[in-house]
């Protein structure tokens, strides 16, 4: 069922105590996570260089692929999204391997959208479509991307606003869900999404768990005793949100069941309820 890892800072930082060091660092979930699953089925990291991100792939274990580690150490960004995959719907390819990417956006998924193949049905892709590859995740993503202009966006340009990003990806759960209803899905989807422009984030949870943390200031990483920052000062500000803590030194904010996190460029949150929303 795949673990998340996203993260967004007001300065590039690197990352291989998160993805790599720490306890339980992603790559020691791509192994054993906290529910004792393996998400062995490939793994992939987005960084951004500029107005668009650079993804890595791999369809061996993260746990197991030494290029896991090597991505991890040269990786420094303000926004990251990484993905340990647990194959559910689609075989075990590159093409099949989150995080997904178009233009500025990248985005991973942690569930199954059960009866796909009759809620695919209902998902317009417009000129996003054919999907490359065969999963769920693949077809909600180019559905999120057909529908941004309705919310004012523009799949080849980042967000101007964390508002509008926030009320896409609560609506596009909430549609999800009812449309998996209407299909006759025998399960409720789950949709723990990621999305990211470079510039914003929007993490939904829906079925999984999910957690966050904020950083602050000048600190040294409790893992390695080193600044990932160097260029960090006491405005630095960074948001990391995960399917499982990630480290144990840090106060992880578990994300309520049924609601959505934006985070904005200087880092600042907001978290929408989504049965509030629904009911508006």
């Amino acid at each position: 069922m795949c673990r998340l890892y996203g993260f967004l800072a007001t300065e590039s930082t690197r990352l291989e105590c998160s993805l790599v060091e720490a306890h339980n660092a992603l790559q020691v979930q791509s192994d054993r996570d906290s529910r004792g699953l393996r998400n062995a089925d490939g793994w992939g990291i987005a960084h951004w260089e500029g107005l668009r991100p650079a993804i890595i792939k791999s369809i061996d274990p993260a746990f197991a692929d030494r290029r896991f580690s090597e991505a991890a150490t040269r990786v420094s960004s303000d926004a990251v999204i990484a993905h340990i995959r647990a194959a559910t719907v689609g075989g075990v390819a590159e093409r099949n391997t989150h995080p997904f990417t178009y233009g500025p956006w990248s985005f991973a998924h942690n569930g199954t959208i059960a009866g796909i193949e009759h809620v695919a049905t209902h998902l317009d892709l417009g000129r996003f479509g054919p999907p490359d590859g065969e999963t769920d995740s693949e077809l909600a993503f180019l559905w999120i991307l057909n529908r941004m202009a309705n919310y004012g966006l523009d799949a080849e340009t980042p967000a101007e606003n964390l508002d509008s990003l926030v009320d896409l990806v609560a609506d596009a759960v909430l549609d999800l869900v009812g449309i998996t209803i209407r299909s006759g899905a025998t399960e409720p989807p789950k949709l723990n999404f990621l999305l990211s422009d470079g510039r914003h984030m929007v993490a939904s949870r829906w079925g999984h768990t999910l957690f966050w943390t904020f950083r602050r200031g000048i600190t040294d990483c409790a893992v390695c005793g080193t600044s990932h920052c160097p260029a960090a000062d006491e405005t630095y500000r960074a948001v990391v949100i995960a399917s499982e803590p990630i480290t144990d030194d840090e106060d992880w904010t578990e994300l309520p069941e049924g609601s959505v996190l934006g985070v904005a460029p200087n880092a600042h949150t907001i978290e929408r309820d989504l049965v509030a929303t629904a009911s508006r």
